[in-house]
């Protein structure tokens, strides 16, 4: 009878959180074409909106330079963004089978609406700058503020700054690249390389998940996981797994997989900041305008030209 009733309850449980994690790699299938490919996801779906500038900003816009130019001090507080989101994003969805789906659903994608805006502000701040040295600071600034976040162990905004400077409108910026000091990058791109089902990043991962155990204070005990990969794992190991084995008996080995990698994440959203907040950094991180694709596109070629006719057409249909 209680096996009956356990069973019953687990199926309930995982057809629903199923239903959840279903829509959601729907809009993560992208991912295994490459990075540019990950920050388009949920794009139309992002309550931030782009901006379809048609010549670039005024000057007197604000960058992110003007309000912060201390990259640890930026990773800090893109940490703060982290931690109080995957906060709002785990409640309800540890009882899918008592909680109205929408609402379960709605946060996770706004975690994942955050990624693409981070991406496309981190993109947007390159190419909205003018000249080339000042675009090539830019870029090492954005550079250093990715290993902070690495070091702190935020590979979410880690993996949305590296996907942002991956876009094709800044890494088309040959002469800008030519004047950066790249060497950082590149490593930081080497341990975030999806190569081997991103082994360089789980490796990484479980480096920072082990300190976390072991740790005295709450800066060490940060965790931030790379969330759509994270969603994509227990979206395939749900659906990629029989909750029965041949012999009609429950697959808890599945089950107990299952529980590990959510109470992981349970356990790594329940860290406290140890960040002190900065209501100005926060408030342009959420508010400051970003470029639509087309947009960062004619920002980057009215700072660099277009090198072959493909580039040249696209350049003509957007003036």
């Amino acid at each position: 009878m209680f096996n009956m009733s356990l069973s019953s309850s687990l199926k309930a449980y995982w057809k629903t959180l199923n239903q959840v994690l279903q829509k959601l790699s729907q809009r993560l299938s992208l991912m295994s074409q490459g990075e540019e490919s990950i920050v388009k996801v949920s794009l139309n779906a992002s309550s931030d909106k782009l901006v379809a500038f048609k010549t670039k900003p005024p000057p007197i816009q604000k960058d992110i330079l003007s309000i912060c130019n201390d990259p640890y001090t930026l990773a800090q507080q893109l940490t703060h963004v982290e931690l109080v989101r995957k906060r709002r994003g785990g409640g309800e969805e540890r009882q899918p089978c008592f909680s109205d789906q929408k609402k379960k659903t709605s946060n996770l994608e706004a975690y994942v609406r955050w990624f693409n805006r981070l991406c496309y502000l981190v993109a947007t701040e390159i190419c909205m700058v003018t000249k080339k040295k000042q675009r090539a600071q830019v870029i090492e600034f954005f550079i250093d503020v990715a290993r902070e976040c690495f070091n702190i162990g935020n590979f979410n905004s880690l993996m949305a700054i590296i996907s942002g400077m991956n876009m094709s409108p800044v890494s088309r910026l040959k002469k800008t690249w030519s004047k950066a000091k790249t060497a950082k990058f590149f490593i930081l791109e080497h341990q975030m390389d999806p190569t081997g089902n991103f082994y360089n990043y789980r490796t990484a991962l479980r480096g920072a998940a082990h300190r976390s155990q072991t740790a005295n204070s709450n800066r060490e005990r940060i965790v931030i996981p790379f969330f759509s990969l994270l969603i994509k794992d227990i979206y395939f190991l749900n659906e990629g797994c029989a909750n029965r084995l041949p012999n009609g008996h429950v697959n808890f080995e599945k089950f107990v997989e299952l529980a590990r990698q959510v109470g992981e994440f349970m356990t790594w959203k329940q860290v406290e900041c140890p960040f002190e907040e900065d209501r100005a950094i926060l408030h342009y991180l959420h508010t400051a305008p970003i470029f639509s694709e087309d947009g960062l596109y004619l920002a980057s070629y009215e700072s660099e030209s277009p090198e072959n006719q493909v580039e040249k057409d696209r350049w003509k249909a957007l003036r």
